[in-house]
Formats: C-alpha cells, sequence, structure tokens
C-alpha cells in the first residue's frame, strides 16, 4: 500500500458529511502535516464543528502553488452500496469508498506529496487548502478566502484537485439557484373563482424558464467547448398543494441558471423577474417571490497563461472545460488567481453508491503532483 493510498483509507474513515462536522477529518490531516514540516493554519468555520485548513512548507514569502480540495462527501443514505461506504475497500481493482473519487483521493495525495517533498530545495512555497461544504454550495471556502485576502496573499495559481482523469480543466459555468415563491389564496375547489391558485402560478413560472432556456439556445452566447454549449435554466423541484379539493395557497418552484462566461445570470434573473410581475399584473392577484439561495462564479483561465501552460505541460494531458462547478472560481475571482482543475478519478463515478478510484489514477497523481512541486525548487 502507498503512502498516498493509506492516507485515502484514513480520509475515508472521516464520514465527513457536508451536514456534520469535518473537524477531526480536519484536525487529523493538520497533524500529518505539522510532523511533515508543514505551517498548518486550522480556521475556524461558520459552522460549530467546521474548519478550513490552510498549510505552507517552505519559504513564507513568494507567489508558491496552492493545491486546494474539499473535505466533505454527498450522503450515503437510501443509495445500495455493496460494501462499507467509510471503509476503503480493494475490489476488483477498484478502491471503494464515499468521497475515493471526489475527493479526498487528491487530499491523500496532496498530505503524500508534501510528505515526499524536499523542504530544503523549495524557492517558492507550497500551500495546501482544505475546506468543507463545497458540496451544498461552495461555503466553506468563502472563509477560507476572506481570511487570505485579508492577508493580502499572493500565489502564482491554484489547482482544484476534482476528479478530471487528469485533464487539465480550464474552465467551467458559474451557478446560481434559488426558488419561485408561488402564493396564492386558498378556497374550496367546488368554487375555485374564490382562491388564487398558486400551482397556476409556478406553472407559468416553469414556462417562463422554458421560454428563456429557448431563447438562449437560439441566440445565446456559446461555447462549443461545454457538452451543453449555452447557460442553462433548470427546473429541479416542485412543491405545492395541501389537498386536492384546496385551491393551493402556496407552491415553490426550485430553479438553478448555470452560465456560461460572457452571460450575466443577475440579468438573467431580472428577466424571469419581470416575467413574474407581468404574470401577476394580468391575473391581478397573487404573488411570485424570486428568492436566491446562492450562488458562484464560474471559471475561466486563458490556455496561453504561463501557469496553466505549466501545468498542463506537468499532467501530460489535453485542456477541456468541465460541466460541473469547483471553488476554483472563488479563488479566481477572490484572489486574482489563475486557476486550473486537475485531479485523479473521474467526476462520473461521484455521488454515486460504490464509488472508487485506482490504485493507478493515484499513482499518476503522485507522478503529477511530484513535478508540479518541482517547479518551485526551480
Amino acid at each position: 500500500m502507498t503512502r498516498t493510498t493509506a492516507h485515502l483509507a484514513s480520509l475515508t474513515a472521516f464520514p465527513s458529511i457536508s451536514a456534520d462536522p469535518n473537524e477531526d477529518l480536519i484536525r487529523w490531516s493538520a497533524g500529518i502535516v505539522t510532523a511533515a514540516g508543514g505551517r498548518v493554519h486550522v480556521l475556524a468555520g461558520a459552522k460549530p464543528g467546521k474548519l478550513n485548513m490552510l498549510a505552507s512548507f517552505g519559504p513564507q514569502t513568494g507567489a508558491g502553488i496552492v493545491l486546494s480540495g474539499h473535505s466533505d462527501v454527498v450522503p450515503v443514505a437510501g443509495q445500495d452500496w455493496h460494501t462499507d461506504p467509510f471503509a476503503l475497500t480493494a475490489k476488483d481493482g477498484k478502491l471503494l469508498g464515499r468521497g475515493s473519487s471526489d475527493m479526498k483521493g487528491f487530499l491523500a495525495a496532496c498530505l503524500s506529496a508534501a510528505e515526499r517533498a524536499d523542504k530544503t530545495r523549495l524557492t517558492r512555497p507550497l500551500h495546501l487548502a482544505f475546506s468543507y461544504d463545497e458540496e451544498v454550495g461552495c461555503l466553506g471556502v468563502r472563509d477560507l478566502l476572506e481570511r487570505l485576502q485579508a492577508e493580502n496573499f499572493q500565489a502564482e495559481g491554484c489547482i482544484i484537485g476534482e476528479p478530471t482523469a487528469q485533464q487539465v480543466g480550464f474552465g467551467h459555468k458559474g451557478k446560481i439557484f434559488g426558488c419561485f415563491c408561488c402564493h396564492g389564496q386558498p378556497a374550496h375547489s367546488a368554487n375555485p373563482a374564490l382562491g388564487c391558485n398558486a400551482i397556476g402560478l409556478a406553472a407559468e413560472m416553469v414556462g417562463a424558464a422554458e421560454t428563456l432556456q429557448a431563447e438562449l439556445l437560439a441566440t445565446g452566447t456559446r461555447d462549443a467547448a461545454y457538452p451543453f454549449p449555452v447557460t442553462s435554466v433548470h427546473v429541479g423541484t416542485i412543491k405545492g398543494g395541501s389537498a386536492l379539493n384546496i385551491v393551493p395557497e402556496r407552491c415553490d418552484v426550485e430553479f438553478e441558471i448555470r452560465n456560461i462566461a460572457g452571460d450575466d445570470p443577475h440579468a438573467l434573473v431580472a428577466q424571469l423577474r419581470a416575467r413574474a410581475a407581468e404574470i401577476i399584473a394580468r391575473r391581478g392577484q397573487g404573488r411570485i417571490e424570486i428568492e436566491i439561495a446562492n450562488e458562484y462564479p464560474g471559471l475561466e483561465t486563458a490556455p496561453e497563461d504561463p501557469f496553466a501552460a505549466k501545468i498542463l505541460a506537468a499532467a501530460g494531458t489535453s485542456p477541456c472545460k468541465i460541466g460541473f462547478g469547483t471553488e476554483g472560481g472563488l479563488f479566481q475571482s477572490r484572489l486574482g488567481l489563475p486557476v486550473v482543475v486537475c485531479g485523479p478519478g473521474n467526476i462520473d463515478r461521484a455521488h454515486k453508491p460504490d464509488e472508487y478510484i485506482t490504485q493507478d489514477e493515484l499513482d499518476q497523481c503522485d507522478a503529477f503532483l511530484d513535478r508540479v512541486i518541482a517547479s518551485l525548487s526551480a
């Protein structure tokens, strides 16, 4: 068993589901980093038991490289696992466990790379940034970045180690999500004219979202690097009504917008708000509120950026844009850093039962990180 695999087994044993504290995992990681000679800052998060970690090796000045990943994982409840999801299990050439691909495999590789590195040769610092609650809206990293902004943190660039099969991701869409909160007036269904049907309001808002999507497909900004080449407008859940014989008073529709660079998501939300106002004006009753729950920016790094080109050479793979979101856009927008996404495993295995990574994928990541860290000694 390699050192990276051993670390992954330890990390997997921490059931760091987003709803639960990650304190034990971060303090264990901090112990590994401290033993390897790192300078460790464990930073309390906004919620009890939630921690970020920033660790540094080498000189205390200079523009180094940040290796970043999240410590939380998605739940396993209701999934049909064939092994214990919180015990790394070798089976049929796979290392199975929750978070093995997304993204404790990268965290394990970061820890072992820091142990292997000859810190006496570093001429610029190596930083490890481990966050909490990425899976529920990139929440924890915002606390960490606020601290780094206050300290005028400088770096050459940042690698987000989400599972890309070691391809180098130069971009991903931003995301804003929230709710169409539709308010009607209850009445007996035998005389619906005495009420206002909130589900009817919601149905019109679903139609408004579909119309906006059609407009974007027809005339919106396109980026062929994405499988879905325009900004997406998606309705995911709907909840409303209490009984068949009651005109529904409330209906909530959850929606999201995933925007490509060049499209302003707030302008698109404004279009939906204008459509909501038109619906209420025409009906003469009811109320539609559009509440935003969270958002994060997209990532857009130029392939010709020197840092990006260096990481691409170290990875020895092809550049791409990725279809899922990461903390990378926040690192880029808050700190002004060039950011790429590159890590072991495959996102197609994430969030599923029997999630896995392979030993070969971990070994490839080890070699990649060794090359990246070697560039800090040049």
